[in-house]
């Protein structure tokens, strides 16, 4: 099939754009695909961490799409559906999770041809950071898609409850597999100065508000002296409320900061070094950090919140924690030292990863586009 991809894609960086090169490599593998993205995706001003774009030492894939979607240019609108219509698409996939995004991608999805079958792939349909924009864009975008991917059930019942008529397709979010194999422990925690008799926890990502990442400090206030943290990751605007936490739970001598963007050559490193990821979220959709950390085999424990525990199985693959509290947190991570239960969780992440592939993934996006 003809098929064009629109999303965020190198050389813009993150998650999303993760994401969609891993769905692209998957879909060209059968179907004459094209990749389109962004020319400008935020202005500067907008933009709350300090480059959207890749490093020169990232390995990040470099997809070869079309940058031609200006975010608040409408004159680019028609100029985007303009280049895809050309290419005469019989499936147009995109991929929503910002509400910011919604008038642009609107606009080019309502200049496309009748006949193409229109598919979003639905990261978070209800921002986790609210703004006034956030409903009217929304609809403007949803009212241009024939049918929608979600990857859990929060964002299933949030598209719902916008448009209770969506044709849907579930699919569980697949493990990333870009970042290479697994280090040695020791080789790991060597490369990041650490010492290698600590037990090592792991926040891993871009830090904003709704993750957590004070209450995960607070939790290892709790902790004995032997609990690490190590803090992979840019922030969002400023560190120093977390800055001011850690002095006040004196915790600054078991915290470890990278707070820096952390390209994809480098990943492995840090989920090599740590005995379990920890997702301390306070609202959440889903989280493409567990996808990563499956892929190192290495556990999670996350908070009940949103659809976080849809992907991690509680007593199997990592520890559901009831509510997004300190004490709580702290109490599941004491239990999963004081059980042991790196080893059990780590070989069933093994045995399941094979099954939630990319090539499948997009099998069943393809498959779904015929049905509507």
């Amino acid at each position: 099939m003809k098929i064009v991809l629109f999303s965020t894609f190198f050389p813009f960086r993150g998650g999303i754009a993760q994401f969609s090169a891993m769905l692209f490599r998957a879909i060209e593998k059968k179907n004459d695909v094209r990749a389109f993205t962004f020319k400008r995706q935020y202005p500067a001003v907008l933009f709350p961490g300090t480059s959207q774009y890749v490093s020169d030492d990232d390995a990040a894939d470099p997809i070869d799409a079309v940058r031609v979607l200006d975010s608040i240019n409408p004159i680019t609108f028609k100029t985007t559906a303009k280049k895809i219509n050309a290419f005469d698409p019989e499936v147009y996939i995109s991929q929503y999770w910002m509400t910011f995004f919604g008038p642009a991608m609107a606009g080019v999805q309502k200049r496309l041809k009748k006949d193409m079958k229109r598919i979003c792939i639905v990261h978070n349909m209800i921002p986790h950071e609210k703004r006034f924009f956030d409903t009217p864009a929304n609809r403007m975008f949803l009212k241009n898609n024939d049918g929608f991917v979600v990857m859990n059930n929060t964002v299933r019942d949030d598209l719902l409850t916008l448009k209770p008529d969506a044709k849907y397709l579930e699919l569980q979010h697949p493990v990333y597999n870009q970042f290479g194999e697994n280090k040695d422990r020791n080789d790991a925690l060597k490369e990041l100065n650490l010492p290698t008799e600590n037990n090592y926890l792991l926040f891993f990502g871009f830090i904003r508000e709704y993750k957590g990442l004070d209450l995960l400090i607070e939790a290892l206030s709790k902790l004995p002296k032997a609990y690490h943290l190590i803090v992979a990751g840019e922030v969002y605007g400023s560190f120093d409320s977390y800055a001011d936490i850690i002095k006040k739970t004196n915790t600054s001598d078991r915290i470890h900061l990278f707070n820096e963007y952390i390209p994809d050559t480098d990943v492995k490193t840090y989920f090599s070094a740590a005995d379990v990821c920890v997702l301390p979220y306070k609202s959440a959709t889903q989280s493409g950090i567990t996808a990563i950390s499956y892929h190192f085999e290495l556990p999670v424990i996350a908070t009940d919140v949103g659809g976080l525990k849809e992907n991690t199985e509680h007593l199997k693959t990592g520890l559901i924690v009831e509510s997004p509290k300190s004490e709580l947190i702290a109490d599941a991570i004491r239990s999963y030292f004081d059980q042991g239960l790196y080893a059990s969780m780590s070989q069933t992440i093994a045995d399941q990863k094979n099954e939630n592939s990319w090539e499948s993934f997009a099998e069943k996006i393809i498959a779904f586009s015929k049905e509507l």
